[in-house]
């Protein structure tokens, strides 16, 4: 597997992870906190992740395909984008797995 199929997943999850924080922001200021001008933010920002989170989808899934993931692990990892914080938490695990299995020399099939 070449190593740019895992940094556009990486820089894909971080976005997504970004845009969907900031989204869950936007929404306590807009809802809970009634702030001016939060609609109009939210309505940005979701537009943004929405779009963004269908790239990130197909990355995910090239990155998984690529590597043979079961269905399971490939559910969670495309489910992430949508729990804000769990990209980054996942973009992580991901990362670790495979270079230990690239410092390792094994072929980087990782487990479920």
């Amino acid at each position: 597997m070449k190593r740019s199929v895992l940094t556009r997943y990486r820089i894909m999850a971080y976005v997504t992870g970004v845009l969907l924080v900031a989204l869950t922001i936007g929404m306590i200021g807009k809802y809970a906190l009634k702030m001016d001008g939060a609609a109009d933010f939210t309505q940005v920002v979701s537009i943004a992740h929405g779009w963004l989170y269908v790239v990130y989808l197909i990355f995910a899934f090239d990155l998984g395909s690529k590597l043979k993931w079961p269905v399971k692990k490939q559910i969670w990892v495309l489910l992430a984008g949508t729990v804000p914080t769990a990209a980054f938490f996942v973009e992580r695990r991901i990362t670790r797995e495979l270079d230990a299995a690239a410092d390792a020399g094994t072929p980087a099939v990782a487990k479920a």
